[in-house]
């Protein structure tokens, strides 16, 4: 008789309700500031970022958020055109480098953040001497620190998915390279590509070390810069990310959900024995056949 491995529902239940809690205690604290007014409660913080009589003060705020966004996009493009094509080409040609590989990229989650920019600050240097000091070169560092997230949610459907089959297959069969990578591969790992880019954006847009001691400016730095002014509107864009976030762990964890149940159905349908073909009925011989040879 063996036994049952891991907690019990009820174990897991409280687990859940203490680790809801602790989550959800800030978040409503937060929710209770941003109404404040006077003695009661109400929405006029909330209706104030709107406000076209605020707009200067709150202009940090909207230029660090397009900041955001677009070193947002220049992550996910470093992700999906150097690290997945590297990490499908190591497993088709290259196994044995995968070990060494995965050592290089998850090394700079075991970095602080501030001995990254030490590093990076003569490199940056020579980056804003020769292109410039545009927001989109800050994608580079991102780059670097998206880049253990990322690695893991790509390497999970990686293992799942039989890369060196599909590919061999579509070889076979005349699709070139490319072809192979966007055609063949890409659709099927398409739920850790997708997960490995909204996981980057969820990084970029709660970053601030970086950004704040390399001189860009960035959401985070703007709400530091506008809390000075105005603390409401800062917990209130706080809250908005934080919101944004969840939706993009939502998003994640249902393209999960559907992907293993597309799989299971595979599976199964590939497994299934083919229906057995029954034998033709008998039929009633012919009466006109029967009697005796006179």
């Amino acid at each position: 008789m063996s036994a049952a491995l891991g907690p019990g529902r009820a174990t897991r239940s409280v687990i859940g309700i203490v680790i809801g809690g602790l989550f959800a205690i800030p978040i409503i604290a937060m929710i209770e500031f941003t109404l404040r007014d006077g003695d009661g409660h109400s929405f006029a913080h909330w209706l104030g970022l709107l406000d076209p009589a605020n707009a200067p003060r709150y202009a940090p705020i909207w230029l660090g958020l397009g900041n955001s966004l677009v070193l947002a996009v220049v992550s996910i493009g470093i992700v999906l055109l150097l690290l997945a094509p590297t990490m499908i080409l190591i497993t088709l040609r290259f196994p044995n480098l995968r070990r060494a590989f995965e050592f290089v990229v998850l090394l700079p989650i075991s970095i602080p953040a501030i001995v990254l920019v030490v590093g990076l600050a003569p490199i940056y240097l020579v980056i804003g001497r020769t292109f410039g000091t545009g927001i989109w070169s800050l994608a580079f560092a991102y780059g670097i620190t998206v880049l253990p997230y990322a690695y893991r949610a790509i390497q999970g459907s990686i293992d799942a998915t039989d890369v060196r089959t599909l590919a061999e297959a579509a070889r076979s069969l005349g699709a070139g390279w490319g072809s192979v990578l966007t055609r063949v591969l890409a659709p099927n790992l398409r739920p850790g590509l997708l997960a490995a880019s909204l996981i980057s954006v969820a990084v970029v847009l709660g970053e601030f070390t970086i950004a704040s001691l390399l001189g860009r400016q960035n959401l985070q730095t703007a709400l530091v810069v506008v809390s000075k002014q105005d603390t409401y509107a800062a917990i209130i864009v706080s809250l908005l990310a934080l919101l944004f976030a969840f939706v993009l762990l939502v998003v994640i964890r249902l393209a999960g959900r559907r992907t293993s149940a597309g799989r299971k159905t595979a599976s199964a349908s590939q497994t299934a024995r083919p229906a057995r073909v029954g034998r033709p009925a008998r039929t009633a011989p012919d009466s006109s056949r029967k009697g005796t040879l006179a």
